[in-house]
């Protein structure tokens, strides 16, 4: 019989290494399951495991996605020229697809106030708009402006007051980067003056023609204008108020500053009283040595606050006060906005006009309504009731806050214009084209000439990149029923304010 060698027999065969190793290795698995199983809560681990899931992810997510297209600004080698790109934005896409078929859909749907994007339109259902009714408008208008392919062309009748006209046509020209090449070719008047003046009686006659579409930014309840929103959302240099998406995010802030609790138990307001009567009746209800109705009311100096920087002028800071005052100047405010952002409750004087979105405000939901014949007392018992209810106020407060934060954005601003301006131009029983007059207009043919705080606005407001998605999903009509309802449930609401002040006041006279 063979004997191995001592020092043989204790040496491995390669099938007893292998034997060996895959005992080895199930050791170590067992081992660091025990271990991880001990510690699985520990937060070095924890934390470890969570930031290796987030990187791999954010590696994913990385590397699926891809790389946003952003829309140039060509200012270079010194183009202050009037020329625009031969690549504008608009000519990106086709304009003869829809958003529905080129653009990701989107299950968001648009905010209540898109409705009456219906309601402005109605006059031309049965008629249409003829290019006769479109040039009659230009008795008022300021500006013509007609898109074709995408494109942009303005034929300017009169300067506008201030930047108002500038930073409309900037606004439009920044929908156009949002959606490049979606909006269908149109023609449309613009007056950007206050005042509505396509008075509804005149074309209820039998044999009256239909009525000449105008837009500007208010109307009311005898008036046809068409409403778009204000040239403020893209920022008013003269005055230093910010474009609206900078503003919005400063006000959110301005809202933690002081919470509703702690703020002054007073109604507040600041303004120019000069522009109307009735701003100027407000003052009389400002406390005094003899009376205090609980308004704390400030003229503004706008003379005063350009040599100072505009250093009392910020809406950031006046978010400090229980109630704000909102009062229609000339004709609507674009203050109502800034306002309804308080988280104060807003005290609403009567209004005769409203803007793109007011009309689905509610009274003793959105704001408490304020009498325009008796201020004074109407302030008073609001004031008076407020600190009394504290809490019902704090919820009207909030809910006029919501509304303007989450209904308000800059990207439900820019679907209401791009559903107004789409449903318009279905309307047009003509195909626009462009006039001779006319020059094209692009951001480079308006920010690059400019500067000073008009050139920070438009870059601070500038669209950089196409939407990634289409615009909301529009709403459908009022229904009649509905709509009778609406404004049922509003003058309700009024009435019973007005009982509770009546009896109020009723009271302290016996």
């Amino acid at each position: 019989m063979l004997t191995l060698p001592l020092k043989n027999r204790n040496m491995k065969t390669p099938t007893g290494r292998k034997i060996t190793s895959t005992l080895v290795f199930i050791f170590i698995l067992f081992f660091v399951g025990y271990i991880y199983s001990r510690h699985i809560d520990s937060p070095i681990l924890r934390n470890s495991f969570s930031t290796t899931s987030k990187n791999t992810k954010s590696l994913i997510q990385r590397k699926e996605s891809p790389k946003r297209l952003e829309i140039p600004l060509n200012c270079s080698n010194g183009n202050l020229t009037n020329t625009c790109p031969i690549s504008y934005p608009g000519t990106l896409i086709s304009s003869t697809n829809t958003v529905e078929n080129s653009l990701p859909s989107t299950k968001k749907k648009c905010p209540d106030y898109f409705r009456w994007i219906h309601e402005d339109l109605w006059p031309w259902r049965n008629t249409g708009i003829t290019k006769e009714m479109v040039m009659r408008a230009n008795r008022t208008a300021n500006f013509r402006l007609v898109i074709v392919n995408g494109k942009a062309y303005l034929d300017m009748y009169e300067k506008a007051f201030q930047t108002r006209d500038t930073f409309t046509l900037w606004g439009i020209l920044q929908l156009l980067r949002r959606y490049p090449g979606k909006l269908p070719d149109l023609d449309l008047m613009f007056d950007c003056v206050d005042w509505p003046v396509v008075s509804s009686s005149e074309y209820k006659q039998p044999n009256a023609t239909a009525p000449p579409p105008v837009f500007r930014y208010c109307a009311d309840d005898s008036t046809l204008d068409i409403v778009f929103p204000d040239w403020s959302f893209w920022g008013w240099p003269e005055i230093n108020i910010k474009p609206w998406d900078t503003l919005l995010k400063e006000l959110k802030e301005g809202n933690r500053k002081k919470k509703w609790i702690e703020r002054e138990p007073f109604a507040y307001w600041k303004g120019n009283p000069e522009v109307a009567e009735t701003r100027k009746d407000l003052l009389k209800c400002n406390v005094s040595d003899k009376q205090d109705w609980g308004a704390r009311l400030y003229a503004q100096d706008w003379g005063h606050e350009i040599q100072k920087g505009f250093q009392q002028s910020n809406l950031a800071d006046q978010c400090t006060h229980r109630y704000k005052i909102y009062i229609e100047g000339s004709a609507w405010s674009v203050s109502e906005k800034y306002i309804l952002a308080c988280d104060s409750l807003t005290l609403l004087v009567k209004p005769l006009y409203y803007d793109f979105f007011t009309r689905s405000l509610e009274p003793m939901k959105h704001y408490w309504p304020v009498k325009v014949d008796d201020k004074c007392r109407s302030i008073k018992f609001a004031v008076d009731w407020g600190n009394k209810h504290k809490q019902k106020v704090q919820d009207i407060g909030k809910a006029s806050s919501d509304f303007v934060h989450k209904n308000l954005t800059m990207d439900f601003v820019y679907d209401y214009m791009f559903h107004l301006l789409n449903e318009y131009a279905k309307l047009l029983t003509y195909r626009p084209t462009i006039p001779p007059n006319s020059v094209e207009l692009c951001s480079e043919t308006m920010a690059c000439p400019a500067n000073g705080v008009e050139k920070n606005f438009m870059m601070a407001s500038m669209v950089k990149y196409p939407s990634d998605s289409g615009p909301c999903i529009m709403p459908p009509p009022f229904d009649p029923p509905s709509f009778r309802s609406l404004r049922s449930k509003k003058e309700q609401s009024v009435r019973k304010v007005e009982m509770w002040e009546n009896k109020f006041w009723s009271s302290q006279i016996k």
